[in-house]
């Protein structure tokens, strides 16, 4: 899995490499759930960290099942934040996206220091 981030236009961009797995809905959870998983591993491994997080834990008013990565820790200094999410996720999840075209595009937002 290839995981590009441009800071200027706002995008994750998701691409399908080969020995990639399908990302799929089950009982046990959401496929978009497991694409952040592998997300966030790709790009922990990369040095940055990024946890797993419902949304609306976080005091965002959308739907209790929204899931999105966002950065650890603000460092004070850089009134940083990073957030990637899917905002399309009540229309079409990144999950099916990532299945059926072999990329995924998720928003990148600078939620700024809390």
């Amino acid at each position: 899995m290839k995981v590009s981030l441009d800071f200027k236009v706002g995008k994750c961009l998701i691409e399908r490499e080969k020995g990639d797995p399908q990302f799929r809905d089950s009982e046990w959870g959401s496929g978009e759930s497991r694409l952040l998983y592998h997300i966030k591993k790709v790009l922990n491994a990369e040095g940055w960290d990024f946890i797993k997080k419902r949304m609306y834990k976080d005091g965002h008013l959308v739907s209790d099942q929204q899931l999105y990565l966002r950065e650890r820790k603000v460092d004070k200094g850089c009134n940083c934040c990073w957030a990637i999410w899917n905002q399309n996720w009540a229309v079409a999840s990144a999950n099916k996206s990532f299945n059926e075209d072999g990329k995924a595009v998720l928003s990148l937002t600078n939620m700024g220091a809390e």
